[in-house]
């Protein structure tokens, strides 16, 4: 980054879902900020119950029902965001102050890769401007399996 460019400055996750919380009338608990800790060290795309496992292994006395409270609020707060692949259980990544990722999920094998395709941000941020509007990310996942040779 050259010094005549803009440096975007991300406010601590803590102070954006603090904020969040205080505008709906809650707090913020030592119990939300073990779980905001949790997932920000995790990294990637994780599920509710392998969340709680992790809390629970670190010695974190979290409740079930507090996860799945917070992890509804830190989705609303646009800090996480559901990553739609199993029908069973929901998973999620972290967002906030990243950029955008695609996702390939093989059906087939459950695995999940992340791709970069600067052509979406694009199309993304031309739509937004033709329209006056800002954007703040997108989300795009593709599903595929390995492909069929016919016979």
């Amino acid at each position: 980054m050259s010094l005549d460019e803009p440096m975007e400055i991300v406010e601590p996750l803590c102070a954006v879902f603090r904020r969040r919380l205080k505008a709906a009338g809650a707090k913020y608990t030592p119990e939300r900020a073990q779980i905001l800790d949790a997932i920000i060290e995790h990294d990637g795309i994780f599920d509710a119950d392998s969340l709680l496992e992790k809390l629970h292994r670190d010695g974190r006395d979290v409740s079930k029902a507090t996860v799945y409270r917070t992890l509804k609020l830190l989705e609303e707060a646009n800090i996480i965001q559901a990553v739609l692949f199993d029908r069973d259980q929901s998973h999620y990544q972290l967002v906030y102050g990243r950029a955008p990722q695609t996702l390939i999920v093989r059906v087939d094998t459950g695995e999940i890769e992340a791709v970069e395709v600067p052509e979406i941000i694009a199309l993304r941020d031309r739509i937004c401007r033709e329209r006056g509007l800002e954007p703040e990310g997108h989300r795009l996942q593709i599903f595929a399996r390995a492909s069929r040779k016919d016979a």
